[in-house]
């Protein structure tokens, strides 16, 4: 099994559209798959300078900007927009990539980014987010013509004509958590791919055997859900490389190697094959330095042929 390699940023930290423009255009060049970013609207430490950018007004410039390479959220949180706005947002950025983009949804976990901004932040808020994937799933699977009506404890909509369609026949979505029970049902009922965000090695597997089994409960083939993780990057030519790369993104070298594909490019091929094996399809190198386009290089040209 070939192991789809992602690379997923985090410009809350600090990044301009251009900044990430460049990263996307390089991703492309490079041969990686898809190019995914943070929806966040605060940095998580640091100046965050020059300020976030929105993941959407993001994406559908890169839609114009690229050809091939696949875009989308890591993830959209529940919090940010009304469903029925965020159906038609990702719709149109479909059509405007020509169907690349694909949906990661999420229940939202950052209060401070709220209160910076002004944006609710209930307590509880995983039946928004089960609320969300069943009015933006039932817009885009409306037949034209047809109208959509949805009634539920947060959101109502009423003879909508569920306009417009994604240029794709299902774009992806993408759910992620560690609850045991609840998000991979959730997953089974909406998802296409179930991602593992910075899991511990050890428990990627026995996971993975949570959500199959919720799977076979509702009916679904395990067959037909991506099973994709999301580890932080830091790789170099040689230790002191890697050293330098790690100190670029305050990071220290053993952390990295004990949690993310961190090392030289033997151990971040081992790490990869490992995860491959524990039963990962696609990996979302999570890209901290995004003015190293280097380090993208390293890996597409040292570590992707050797998986």
């Amino acid at each position: 099994m070939t192991l789809d390699l992602r690379i997923f940023t985090e410009p809350q930290q600090g990044a301009t559209y251009d900044d990430l423009l460049k990263v996307a255009q390089a991703t492309e060049e490079l041969g990686f798959s898809a190019f995914f970013r943070s929806d966040h609207y605060l940095t998580m430490g640091g100046d965050g300078l020059p300020g976030p950018t929105d993941a959407w007004t993001t994406l559908a410039g890169l839609a114009r900007e690229t050809k091939t390479l696949r875009l989308g959220t890591l993830v959209t949180s529940a919090t940010f927009r009304h469903p029925g706005v965020l159906a038609i947002q990702v719709a149109q950025v479909d059509q405007m990539s020509g169907g690349r983009v694909e949906l990661g949804l999420g229940a939202g976990w950052f209060a401070e980014e709220h209160a910076a901004y002004g944006i609710p932040f209930p307590a509880k808020r995983f039946g928004l987010l089960e609320e969300q994937l069943e009015v933006v799933t039932g817009l885009w699977g409306t037949p034209l013509g047809e109208r959509y009506s949805f009634s539920g404890e947060h959101y109502t909509l009423t003879d909508s004509p569920a306009l417009p369609k994604p240029t794709q026949d299902r774009v992806p979505v993408i759910v992620g958590g560690s609850g045991p029970k609840r998000t991979p049902a959730l997953a089974a009922r909406f998802a296409t791919e179930y991602n593992q965000a910075f899991p511990a090695f050890g428990d990627i597997a026995p996971r993975i055997d949570v959500v199959n089994q919720s799977l076979k409960e509702a009916g679904r083939d395990p067959e037909t859900l991506t099973h994709s993780a999301a580890l932080v990057l830091a790789v170099g030519r040689d230790e002191a490389e890697f050293e330098r790369r790690a100190a670029a993104i305050g990071r220290e070298p053993a952390e990295l190697r004990e949690h993310g594909v961190a090392g030289t490019v033997a151990e971040a091929v081992d790490r990869l094959a490992q995860v491959r094996a524990d039963g990962i399809e696609r990996v979302y190198l999570q890209v901290l330095d995004l003015h190293d386009l280097d380090h993208l290089e390293l890996v597409a040209r040292e570590v992707a042929p050797r998986l």
